[in-house]
């Protein structure tokens, strides 16, 4: 599954990979702009400019596939299938949300599309990655699992020890680094002394690759091709997503740690300009339909908003609810 050449990236193709990486920026604008207001409350992690990557590795991973995602996860949720009314109402705190308004912005779940959520805790999915891994090794499962996870976790225990138990075991677990080269605030050559994260997954015989994570066609395929391999029986693989966040690390981040030289840079090579101007140049779009899907994905917006503001609370009897779990009859 090669990265297209341009003779042979189609229409349908890439106007199915912009329309959901609109879907994910016009959410997270939204989210920006209800947190102003208050409607959003608590910790919230905004993904503008990795929309590729979530776009890309979805559209690769098949229904039985488990994913683990990051605190900074609305972009793959959506790009997974999630619908975007339960996505909203969980981050608006209301019992219709994906987690009935108990986990909130960094802990979406949904097991029926095997989205086994987020985690607020640095590298805190990467062993749980393993443990899905081995369960679908010893059941004999078809699926792989795939664990999203950001450049700051690889500063953590739990990022050589999951791949070291990963490789030792040989689970079909794909290890997904959406490298956006800043943990919080702390930039990447600062933080590590190698700042090749594909090669430290060398250093546990991991097969493991860099990919341009602002080329959403590049991501597909880098994912599909590493999936295959894994299905396959190669073991475990990790891709190094090279990417960049253009808001703040958190709502609560002044984002001082780097210049605006630097990010306006960056978004002049975001996945939706890129996209678009490849697309353009191809003549494989035009500029209405560009306004068409973004129109399609602001109204998307739009009634999740209204679907969240409508949806009841969770009732005050419920809330010791699934706290412990309940004995058996």
């Amino acid at each position: 599954m090669n990265a297209p050449s341009e003779a042979t990236v189609t229409r349908e193709h890439g106007l199915a990979l912009l329309r959901e990486m609109l879907r994910i920026r016009a959410f997270e604008d939204r989210c920006y702009q209800l947190y102003g207001e208050m409607k959003i409350r608590g910790f919230l992690h905004l993904c503008n400019g990795e929309e590729a990557v979530a776009v890309g590795a979805m559209r690769a991973l098949g229904p039985d596939d488990a994913i683990v995602s990051t605190y900074r996860e609305h972009g793959h949720a959506i790009a997974r299938g999630l619908p975007m009314n339960a996505v909203m109402a969980e981050l608006y705190g209301k019992q219709s949300g994906c987690s009935r308004g108990r986990g909130g912005s960094m802990h979406l779940f949904d097991v029926a599309r095997r989205f086994f959520g987020g985690n607020a805790i640095v590298a805190g999915g990467l062993p749980v990655a393993v443990g899905l891994g081995l369960a679908q090794t010893l059941r004999r499962e078809p699926g792989i699992t795939a664990c999203f996870f950001g450049d700051g976790a690889v500063a953590e225990g739990e990022f050589h020890e999951s791949l070291n138990l990963a490789a030792l075991w040989r689970l079909p677990v794909l290890f997904l680094c959406e490298n956006n080269l800043y943990a919080m605030g702390s930039a990447l050559d600062r933080t590590e002394a190698e700042t090749d994260i594909a090669a430290k997954a060398r250093g546990y015989r991991i097969d493991a690759a860099a990919v341009d994570g602002m080329d959403a066609f590049a991501v597909e395929a880098a994912v599909g091709d590493a999936a295959a391999a894994i299905r396959g029986g190669a073991g475990p693989a990790l891709l190094e997503l090279r990417t960049y966040r253009f808001r703040a690390h958190s709502m609560f981040d002044p984002q001082r740690y780097r210049d605006k030289a630097e990010v306006e840079a960056w978004q002049q090579k975001g996945p939706l300009i890129t996209l678009t101007t490849r697309l353009k140049t191809k003549g494989l779009m035009t500029e209405d339909d560009y306004q068409r899907l973004d129109r399609e994905a602001a109204a998307e917006v739009d009634a999740a908003v209204a679907f969240a503001e409508a949806a009841p609370w969770e009732p005050i009897a419920d809330l010791e609810r699934f706290v412990y779990a309940e004995p058996a009859a």
